[in-house]
């Protein structure tokens, strides 16, 4: 193991700019707007400012799923945010989530302007707006809330810390990986014991719960993500590989995982989504 006592903090920490990694262009300490830019304004109630990561990505399978039960309402137009250019930091989109992170939603369906922004709350906000895929009766809504709840504070330690240091740190520091693989890998037999026992993560029906989950932990399982299936050998989590792949058969959900994507394979590209008819126009696989 590395020898920890190579790194001492200093009494008090600054701020090293050129402290490497693959995002240490846009991350710094501070908030608020870098530039000024007004967000575009599409002609639907809802508009969409994001991009297709994991939590992105839950928001969009959610619009789609809407659609597809007949909420017309739930119609969209999705903005690309080109987060590794400093997209969030524009003054129009710090105006919608002031903490600078996609996704960000505003509602524009009434008489004043909603904003609405964390993807967890995006996703709670849709269900009861529109009263699908959330359970309105007990025990059942205490589960979707419950796995909606812990998908928000667990994903951090798949992102920020394994997904970090595994993928994108400028140096491995095995005992940072070490700790992260640990914790994700605990996380995954928690939802595949769950799995085991119950068809979705809120019970017998398809709701939040899974669509907060599945960009995160279902792409993990099936190699989406930081290239690390191997090394975490997801494939033992057998209960979370098939919710995983059941999911990705739901139309919704595969049109979902396309929009606001602008990398990969060009038939699973839609880098903004103004009309249904656009994924019409996305080149066959």
């Amino acid at each position: 193991m590395t020898d920890p006592s190579a790194y001492t903090p200093p009494a008090i920490w600054t701020w090293q700019k050129e402290n490497g990694g693959q995002f240490a262009n846009i991350n710094r300490p501070v908030a608020g707007p870098t530039h000024d830019k007004t967000l575009p304004v599409g002609k639907h109630p809802l508009q969409l400012y994001s991009l297709a990561t994991p939590n992105g990505v839950k928001v969009t399978v959610m619009l789609e799923e809407l659609l597809a039960l007949g909420h017309a309402g739930a119609e969209y137009d999705a903005w690309l945010i080109p987060i590794k250019e400093g997209a969030q930091f524009g003054s129009g989109f710090v105006d919608v989530n002031p903490n600078s992170k996609i996704p960000a939603l505003m509602d524009r369906s009434g008489p004043e302007p909603i904003r609405v922004f964390e993807s967890g709350a995006i996703l709670l906000y849709l269900a009861e707006k529109f009263g699908a895929l959330l359970p309105t009766t007990m025990p059942q809504r205490a589960e979707c809330l419950s796995w909606l709840f812990w998908q928000m504070g667990s994903a951090p330690f798949l992102g920020g810390g394994f997904g970090h240091f595994y993928a994108y740190a400028p140096i491995k520091i095995e005992y940072a990986i070490d700790r992260y693989a640990m914790e994700v890998k605990r996380q995954l037999d928690v939802l595949n014991r769950r799995l085991a026992e119950s068809p979705y993560l809120a019970g017998e029906d398809y709701t939040i719960a899974d669509i907060a989950v599945w960009p995160w932990y279902g792409a993990l399982v099936k190699g989406q993500i930081y290239g690390a299936g191997e090394f975490l050998q997801v494939q033992d989590y057998t209960h979370v590989v098939a919710w995983a792949d059941k999911i990705a058969q739901r139309p919704a959900a595969r049109r979902g995982r396309m929009v606001n994507r602008n990398w990969g394979d060009p038939s699973s590209q839609l880098p903004e989504r103004h009309d249904a008819g656009d994924f019409d126009k996305v080149p066959a696989r």
